[in-house]
């Protein structure tokens, strides 16, 4: 029998998860599906642009994997048994597996904030940006819009809602000081640019209530906004947390520097599911620059234990850290590889290039997930049995 490898959710991680397994897997010896609740490949690093009226290239997953032996299964996942390995599906269907890729990303969170649920808007996914393209399209000049939150999504939203629409009032509430994390070349373009976009800054501002046509401050300020974007951190999909896999507080799963889960060795975590160490042994922070290496250290780690060869290395560490201001401004950060900013840093039309080939890269290694010869295993593994007996540690 095959060894059954089933990979859920279909972003960065778990695309080149699954066109990596299929380069170092022959299809003779294994049986590798995808699931994934939307059809196409939605790049995440890009849904402000389409928040903002942009049309993004459709990617249709079964377009994607077309010819490389990963079978695409179109499907909502509504539980995991780690015991018994299985997946079950929102259409009452069964998937058994001998390993598992989970990969189902995050969301936003509302961090527990009044009004974040029923008057806020996210840019988490697809719909949730179509939605607040909708939204944004609706308000007439004039029209206020505050965004939540001074990490990269927040900057990137702000800026790319005040390019496209000069007409609005559009204003960033961050609990810090704009950009303090950057170095200071980096700051001092981005206060550039948020002046020359009339964006205004309410730095060290906590937001305590979202409204519907304004958000409060936890100092008793009101700020006006018909329109709220909360971009305030991310939280995992609550699945794992209801298996007995061993989880983090916030829900992560726990993996070893493999990605393998610590609890249960026929399960591996990669992305923003992931409760992972670098290179460093610090966690990795959620993120495509995360997700993708990764998701490429877990197919490599499978594939040696199946095929009897090394164990990979973990070398996940930084580079850089992108972030896009409109479509022609951006901020590259030079980053060591924990993650810690250089003092060197790209910026404006060179920076915004840079981004994109970066951008499309990632879209490209999800494009083409398959250049390289498939290698067949040196070791018969029945179906059901656990990895862990190949390389002994357990």
């Amino acid at each position: 029998m095959k060894h059954r490898i089933i990979v859920l959710g279909a972003g960065y991680a778990g695309a080149n998860a699954a066109g990596r397994l299929a380069k170092r897997l022959h299809p003779a010896d294994t049986e590798i599906t995808l699931v994934n609740a939307d059809p196409e490949f939605v790049e995440r690093v890009r849904m402000h642009q389409l928040a903002t009226g942009q049309d993004l290239k459709p990617r249709p997953l079964t377009g994607v994997f077309a010819g490389t032996g990963v079978q695409v299964r179109i499907a909502q996942v509504t539980a995991v048994d780690a015991d018994r390995r299985t997946v079950a599906l929102a259409d009452g269907d069964e998937l058994a597996y001998d390993t598992l890729v989970y990969a189902l990303g995050s969301t936003a969170a509302g961090s527990g904030v009044p009004g974040v649920a029923e008057h806020a808007h996210h840019l988490a996914g697809k719909q949730s940006a179509l939605r607040l393209r909708a939204r944004l399209a609706e308000l007439p000049a004039g029209g206020t819009v505050l965004v939540v939150g001074g990490g990269l999504t927040g900057i990137e939203a702000v800026t790319e809602i005040a390019e496209a629409r000069p007409d609005l009032e559009v204003a960033l509430a961050t609990r810090g000081g704009l950009g303090d994390w950057l170095s200071e070349k980096a700051r001092n373009h981005l206060r550039e640019t948020f002046g020359r976009l009339g964006v205004t800054v309410h730095e060290n501002t906590a937001i305590a209530q979202v409204e519907a046509a304004a958000a409060v401050t936890a100092d008793g300020r009101t700020i006006p906004a018909r329109v709220t974007v909360w971009t305030a951190g991310f939280a995992v999909h609550p699945l794992a947390a209801a298996t007995t896999l061993a989880v983090s507080a916030t829900g992560r799963i726990v993996v070893d520097e493999t990605m393998r889960s610590v609890s249960h060795a026929g399960v591996y975590a990669v992305g923003d599911a992931a409760l992972a160490p670098g290179a460093s042994g610090d966690p990795l922070r959620m993120s495509c620059a995360s997700g993708v290496p990764s998701a490429y250290l877990a197919a490599d780690a499978i594939a040696a234990r199946l095929t009897g060869r090394p164990l990979p290395e973990n070398k996940i560490g930084y580079t850089a850290q992108c972030i896009s201001l409109g479509r022609r401004d951006a901020v590259v950060q030079w980053v060591t590889p924990d993650d810690r900013p250089k003092p060197s840093a790209v910026t404006g039309r060179m920076a915004a290039r840079l981004k994109e080939i970066i951008c499309k890269s990632a879209a490209w290694s999800v494009s083409h997930p398959t250049s390289m010869a498939p290698v067949r295993r040196r070791h018969t593994v029945p179906a059901g049995e656990p990895l862990a007996t190949l390389s002994g540690r357990h």
